[in-house]
This record gives C-alpha cells, structure tokens and sequence, in this order.
C-alpha cells in the first residue's frame, strides 16, 4: 500500500477523535455486553464513525489491545482515511477468526456484534464460519456511543443546520410562490441545498428505510397516506418513490406549504421543516394560526427541557398532557393510522438515531446528544401546519443548531401564469 502515500486524503479521521470513539465504546461494552471480549461491526456508517472510512468489510474493536479493520476492497483509500494501524485484506468470513489473532486482537468466545448491520443471510453464514464464537447484540452499544457527539462532531452538525437555515429561511422563500408544484418547490430546494454545500445523501438507521432530501407537502398532501414512521403526509413522486413532491399537487393560494428536507455536511445531517403560507397573514385562518402557534409552544418547552439528566419518556408525557387540554390532540403528529407517538428523534451521521423522545425511553439524556423536536398538527381536510429544528443538549439548556426563527413564512400570491418546469428556469 506505498502508493496509496501519493494521493491527499480528503479527510482523516483525527487520532484523538477515533480514541475517544472507541474507549466510549469500551466503556459501554461493560454494561451492554460484559462478557464479551470485543465490538464486531459490519455497517458502512458504523466502521466510518470508528474508523473514518466507509470501508467493505468488518471492524474489530476488542476489549483491550488494538483494533483491527479488515476489508474486502478499499484498504488504499482506508490508508489514507482512517487511524485504524491494523488493516488487513480479507474475503471470507472463515478468515476473520485467524486474521484477528495474527494481527494480535482474537476473537473471545463471545463477541458483540453490530446484529443491525447485517441482513439474516449473512449472519446466518458468519455463525456457520465461526461456530466457536457466541455473539451477542451490540447495537445498544453502538447507538449509545453515536448519541453523544464530540466537539469534532458538533462542528459539522452546526455548519450542517446553519446552511439549512438558510436555505429554509433565506433562499427558497425567494424562489417559490403560489401555483407551483411541490415537484417544482422540491426541485428549487434540492438545487438551493446543493448550492450551499449539502452533500447529496442522507443515511437512515432503520432497515429497508430510505431517503432522498426529503418531502415536500402541499395542500391536503400534509395528511396524505403514508408509510414511514414520521408524522407528515405526503404525495411524493410516485409509489415506487415515495420522496420530494407530486408534479400534479399544486400549492393553491390560502393553502400551507410544508417542506421538511434535511441537510448533510461532510457526513453529519440536521433536520428542520418549515411552514410557508400562501398568501398575507391575514388570509390565514385562525385556527390554522392557533394550531401552528401550539406547535411552537410545544417546541419551546421540550427543548428548554434538553438538558444533561432529562428523562425523554417525562418529556413526552408532558408534551402529551399539554396537547390533550386543546383542541388539537385528534391531529398531533398524524391524523388516525398515520399518527406517530413521539415528538423527536435522535441525528447525527443518520437521520434516526437514539435516543427519542417517546414512551420507553427512560434513559437519561447526556451532554453532547443531538435531537431534533418536530411537532406538527394536521388538521383534516385542510393539511398540516408545524415546526423542526435540531438541538443539541448542553449543561445550560438546549442549543438549536437549525437558527431560532420560529415564523411563518408568508409568501405572497402574486397572480400571472403557472410557473414552468425547472428546465425552464434558473436560480
């Protein structure tokens, strides 16, 4: 791997950061997995947070001594990526076993694993190649320790939501109006976000689960049938890609406009909605206003509640006893089947991630984590009204990375002609 010293690295993984990730890790191996005698992980996002590269293969993180990153394809550019001393090729699972103990870092009789990271066949298969090892799950492990970032990682998380800030509240405002699509409004935002440096792909935890930017809702969209686990509704482009917006649902005048598109910088993504109306304030109905009001209100409480200690679960029962004394509890987070029974989630290198602020989650919140408190209301045959912003928890109180402007935006009808397809026009 000589040559690979002929080429710059686009970024690596600093020592001192991949330190911490691991002894963190360690450390939590204590009590999620105390007999085992290391972390084996398998998903690309999860041996790039502990190695700095999105390698093909399988990391090892043993309990003491150094860890060992082996690959199927990829150890050039992990040279130059990641800190990982120890790389090594490999194509079989029958081979981890011996080329763990020839790099000096065995495999124990039992070994927690990134279970979440592989599908049944290919953990299937590494039980049969290694049938002297006993597995255990890992994933509490791993969620854990990517919940709590470092400096290193609030750093892009805060560049990452001050440019969606401004693609939200600044540059699409400017671009759209009445009588455009969602297809149309996707479009510009896409393009808008690309301009201010997002990186074109967002991860999800979740098995099966994708996403693409994210969704646009016009109209009644708000409270249209869905599928994902997330309180809006919404058209998309077609079944097979249900994302962005329906070129056939138009944005009437005297009608909301929701557009909750995520933003990833260098890896680590923010997530913020923003409501828009057609038309003056004074063409707003009231109880629209009053619904989108309470959205605000909810959002202020449970992010001055984000703090080291805080119980997400007590934060979500309170949200709830606070939304049942108003008129609105039939439509908070979804309308019947599509409502959702929790008001924020996790974020970070995707956009799912622990902890999230529902029911069961009675573990306390840390220094350092990042979530994103989305309530919405919808509001039947009219559509969905609400407000996100990502926070990150600190000793003083939450911190919004997303920008603190809790408006509406209200965005004129100017009259005059259908605006054309994009093709048709510039930014």
């Amino acid at each position: 791997m000589d040559d690979a010293v002929s080429f710059t690295a686009l970024e690596r993984l600093p020592d001192a950061e991949a330190c911490l990730r691991w002894e963190r890790c360690r450390r939590l191996l204590d009590r999620w997995a105390p007999e085992a005698s290391g972390l084996l992980v398998f998903s690309r996002v999860n041996i790039y947070y502990l190695t700095g590269t999105m390698g093909a293969g399988l990391f090892w993180l043993p309990r003491e001594g150094r860890p060992v990153l082996l690959l199927r394809k990829g150890l050039r550019r992990a040279a130059l990526e990641s800190p990982v001393s120890e790389l090594r090729p490999f194509r079989s699972y029958r081979e981890v076993g011996g080329l763990l103990a020839g790099a000096g870092s065995p495999l124990g009789d039992v070994a927690a694993a990134d279970m979440a990271g592989l599908p049944w066949s290919l953990s299937t298969m590494l039980c049969e190649r290694l049938p002297h090892v006993r597995f255990v799950s890992g994933d509490a492990i791993l969620s854990r320790a990517r919940a709590v970032k470092s400096p290193w990682e609030l750093g892009r998380l805060s560049e990452a939501g001050e440019r969606q800030r401004q693609g939200l509240r600044e540059l699409l405002p400017r671009l759209i109006r009445p009588g455009m699509t969602e297809r149309d409004i996707a479009v510009l935002c896409v393009s808008a976000y690309l301009e201010l440096g997002h990186g074109g792909l967002m991860r999800m935890n979740a098995p099966g689960e994708e996403v693409f930017f994210g969704h646009v809702a016009a109209d009644d969209s708000g409270n249209y049938p869905h599928y994902y686990n997330g309180p809006m509704g919404f058209r998309g482009v077609h079944p097979a890609l249900p994302c962005l917006g329906s070129e056939s649902t138009v944005w009437r005048p005297g009608r909301p406009l929701t557009v909750d598109m995520a933003f990833t910088f260098k890896g680590y993504t923010t997530d913020k909605t923003q409501t828009y109306w057609a038309g003056e304030p004074d063409t707003m109905p009231g109880h629209a206003r009053r619904a989108y009001e309470l959205c605000v209100d909810i959002q202020r409480r449970a992010a001055a509640s984000l703090r080291p200690g805080a119980i997400p679960s007590q934060i979500w029962r309170e949200t709830r006893e606070l939304v049942n004394d108003t008129p609105f509890a039939e439509g908070f987070m979804g309308l019947d089947d599509d409502q959702v029974p929790f008001l924020g989630h996790g974020i970070g290198l995707a956009i799912d991630e622990y902890p999230v602020i529902a029911k069961g989650f009675d573990e306390a919140l840390e220094e350092g984590m990042v979530l994103a408190l989305e309530p919405k209301i919808a509001i039947p045959g009219f559509g969905m009204v609400g407000i996100e912003n990502s926070f990150v928890v600190e000793g003083g109180g939450a911190r919004c990375l997303t920008g603190d402007e809790t408006d509406l935006i209200f965005v004129p009808d100017t009259g005059g002609e259908r605006p054309g397809r994009w093709t048709e026009r510039r930014l």
